[in-house]
């Protein structure tokens, strides 16, 4: 059927030619594109709105929340450090409870109050050791959760994003050749639409994903970089204690 009709086109010059031949001016404008949508795609657009925006404060908030989270850690250590050499444990606690935001204030405090309230004061003991041990692991699966908020749906976001703008190229090739079924023009306006609808759809499911997608990565490498400085600061809190037992 398909080489009948491209011999019936060799054959009829005139009629191939209306396939090229000037149809009427579709817009290309934003507010064009979406009046000539239909209902299905413009659904597409307002779905990928919703998860540019969501993408958007989850990647804000977690800079804001990495960048304090940094700062203040930088001020915590040297201080903290300092109060732990001269024997001060309630002025490190002190110290931490001043930079809350800290990833490591958060994490250290707990083995220091553990430390500081387990079995009272006199000789220090394995047993309390180990309890601030345990109260520093548990306060780094704490703040892992708290720093990998969010994160989770910007990597939603980014694998199903261009899935979700696929959909509405479907739907406007759909509607493509629905158009030229009712309308039977052989000009390339009669498509026009539902073509440039397929095409705005895709563009946007990738302006939405890549970005969700890059950041994802993004954070995780720096969510790895506070686990380790967590990981190194109790491993150095813990020697701490040690050095404490054996001196008494």
């Amino acid at each position: 059927m398909i080489l009948a009709h491209f011999n019936h086109l060799l054959a009829n010059p005139a009629a191939s030619l209306g396939l090229f031949q000037e149809a009427p001016s579709v817009g290309f404008s934003p507010i064009d594109l979406w009046h000539n949508m239909g209902w299905l795609a413009r659904g597409v657009v307002f779905v990928l709105l919703i998860m540019s925006i969501w993408s958007l404060a989850v990647m804000i908030d977690r800079w804001l929340y990495f960048n304090a989270a940094r700062k203040q850690s930088r001020e915590f250590a040297p201080r903290v450090a300092g109060a732990l050499k001269e024997g001060k444990l309630d002025e490190a606690v002190k110290v931490a409870d001043r930079n809350k935001k800290s990833h490591l204030a958060e994490v250290v405090t707990a083995g220091l109050q553990e430390f500081r309230t387990y079995g009272g004061g006199g000789a220090v003991s394995v047993e309390q050791i180990e309890s601030s041990k345990r109260a520093l692991e548990r306060a780094e699966a704490i703040v892992h959760a708290k720093l990998k908020r969010g994160l989770g749906s910007l990597a939603t976001i980014g694998s199903t994003a261009p899935f979700v703008g696929l959909f509405g190229t479907v739907a406007g090739i759909l509607k493509a050749f629905q158009e030229i079924a009712t309308q039977k023009t052989p000009g390339i306006g009669a498509v026009a639409s539902g073509i440039s609808e397929a095409l705005v759809t895709t563009a946007f499911g990738l302006f939405v994903a890549i970005p969700a997608v890059w950041l994802f990565n993004y954070f995780t490498n720096r969510v790895e970089a506070f686990d380790v400085e967590m990981d190194n600061s109790s491993s150095e809190l813990i020697d701490y204690f040690i050095k404490q037992s054996n001196r008494r």
